[in-house]
């Protein structure tokens, strides 16, 4: 809890004027409470016992006065810490979105993405309770307690002592629950991101469910996962609930010791009737926060497992590191030399040597697992070599900083990826909107033909994966935006497979005359594709076997031969 309250206090510093009128608020409650309190003595001895008009005709007022300065103190407090709390948690998820989005593929192929979902959401949220509730009513808790104790030292020194001492034995039962709740917290965390995980496969490969009909199989491997939820939870109710009974128990012994001290001090005439009644309120306010802090610290617990889990993937680092020059001019050839590939401890490619100029296209062909994807992920700088080096214009790659290396590199796969935006800033994405670009890259991939039917153009809005468009009208949108960056390197991995012949060969004549202006990398799907490329490498097992143009490769290589049959 130290260590929690350590890591999210000084984010307060960046909200002082809010701060500060949180304080005022807190301390507002804090005295309204202790005046309360206060107020039932002349109530009790001055009204009631003495019959003091004037005190009777002032005590509405004087109530009226203490209830509303508690009243106001607690909408300002509640105000400025759930504006600080919330804006925190704000800037947490934005930090751990980022941090997310720059680690390496390699990571993202190791997770499950419902297991990041849940990470987001479920953890962040639970972090939210922390700077968003636990630590203001903490705060405001601990000066109401400090008000009450100086008016209950200060009102009977005696009496107070019996009860401030005997509610600090509860620290030893209520430090052991918290340690449960923290066990089972973080098994609640696991469990529902396990539970995110399942959701999300489901409802990612609903057609495969639905086409095999095995909903209830899926049904039944959800309910377990929700099943394990629920029992975590449950553990945690159950031991949270355990404070309450505790606090109660020693509460009531602690205030029947008062009571009955207090009660002789009343009998033998060392207090008044007043005083004692408003002792014993203030007592019974004083109750009321110790409880309360009891059960924050309990419910703390959930947000340190959450927070051990957030800042558990903060500590991952990215082995893919940006270089420090800009590449700014166009990129005229590209060479990689004798690059060997690892995914852990499986070697995917082995010894590679490849060199490519501006203006030549370059087929990538081979059995699945060959090393086709494994040397595009390369360029693309997915992953870097486990051996060798990859130069850009004689220098070598990893120099140059990722964003301006992925400016001028273009990457389309066989999955098509849609974002749930207009096609035009799909098309444009993550830059300013330039239509015409837009338009001169959609006609380029021979998707306008489409596009002019639907009813608002370029600016149609596309449903989440595309969902609204056929296979091949997705893979023209990501063609054309792939060709609005006017790119230096075009990468094409199966990226026309979900279109017909015609519309194939109408691409592959667009891509023809882009040709002197780029340096292709095509990953072949059709023989159609590949066979006019300037130079064709077959791999096999990780390695080039052979490289060269078709007509030579058909004489020359048995490999290409059969994957010819193939293609």
């Amino acid at each position: 809890m130290k260590d929690l309250l350590k890591q999210y206090l000084p984010y307060l510093a960046g909200y002082k004027k809010q701060f500060i009128f949180a304080i005022l608020g807190m301390i507002a409650v804090a005295i309204g409470t202790a005046g309360s309190a206060h107020l039932i003595k002349p109530v009790m001895d001055d009204v009631f016992i003495n019959k003091d008009t004037y005190m009777l005709a002032l005590m509405p007022f004087l109530l009226f006065g203490v209830f509303s300065l508690k009243g106001i103190g607690a909408y300002i407090q509640t105000y400025y810490t759930s504006y600080i709390g919330q804006d925190v948690v704000r800037k947490l998820r934005d930090k751990l979105v980022l941090h997310i989005t720059h680690l390496d593929m390699a990571y993202f192929r190791s997770i499950h993405s419902g297991e990041l979902l849940s990470r987001v959401s479920n953890d962040i949220t639970r972090i939210q309770t922390v700077v968003a509730k636990i630590i203001p009513d903490l705060m405001r808790e601990l000066l109401t307690i400090m008000a009450l104790t100086i008016y209950v030292v200060y009102a009977n020194p005696k009496l107070a002592f019996y009860f401030l001492f005997i509610m600090p034995l509860a620290i030893f039962p209520l430090s052991k629950l918290s340690k449960k709740m923290r066990k089972y917290s973080k098994l609640s965390q696991e469990s529902t991101a396990s539970m995110t995980t399942r959701l999300s496969e489901i409802f990612t490969n609903i057609e495969v469910i639905k086409s095999n009909s095995t909903q209830a199989y899926e049904h039944k491997r959800f309910a377990k996962e929700n099943q394990n939820v629920f029992k975590f939870i449950m553990k945690q109710v159950k031991t949270n609930a355990l404070t309450s009974p505790i606090m109660e128990i020693l509460g009531s012994i602690a205030i029947g010791l008062v009571i009955y001290i207090g009660g002789k001090e009343v009998i033998n005439g060392h207090m008044s009737v007043g005083e004692f009644f408003a002792f014993a309120a203030a007592l019974m306010m004083l109750y009321t926060p110790i409880k309360r802090i009891s059960k924050l610290y309990n419910n703390a617990q959930d947000a340190i497992a959450a927070n051990i889990r957030m800042h558990e993937l903060l500590k991952i680092q990215s082995k893919i590191t940006s270089g420090s020059d800009v590449l700014s001019e166009p990129i005229q050839e590209i060479k990689l030399k004798n690059v060997d590939l690892y995914y852990y401890k499986t070697k995917a490619l082995h010894d590679i040597t490849i060199e490519a100029k501006k203006g030549q296209s370059i087929a990538l062909v081979g059995n699945s697992g060959a090393g086709k994807s494994s040397l595009v992920n390369l360029l693309v700088r997915f992953y870097d070599p486990s051996a060798g080096h990859i130069f850009i214009n004689a220098k070598n790659a990893n120099d140059f900083t990722l964003g301006s290396l992925h400016n001028k590199i273009a990457y389309v796969t066989q999955r098509i990826y849609i974002f749930n935006d207009s096609i035009a800033a799909n098309i444009a994405y993550g830059t300013d909107i330039d239509e015409d670009r837009v338009i001169a890259a959609l006609q380029k991939s021979y998707a306008m033909e489409f596009i002019e039917t639907l009813e608002n153009g370029i600016y149609t809005q596309l449903s989440e994966n595309g969902n609204n468009l056929s296979g091949g009208q997705r893979q023209r949108i990501a063609l054309a935006r792939a060709l609005y960056k006017n790119p230096d390197i075009l990468i094409l991995d199966e990226a026309t497979s979900a279109l017909d012949n015609k519309s194939e060969a109408l691409i592959q004549k667009a891509l023809l005359d882009l040709k002197p202006y780029m340096i292709t990398f095509t990953v072949a799907h059709r023989l159609s594709t590949i066979e006019d490329a300037d130079t064709i490498i077959v791999f096999d097992d990780g390695k080039i076997v052979c490289q060269n143009t078709h007509d030579i490769l058909l004489e020359e290589c048995d490999i290409y031969r059969k994957l010819s049959k193939q293609l």
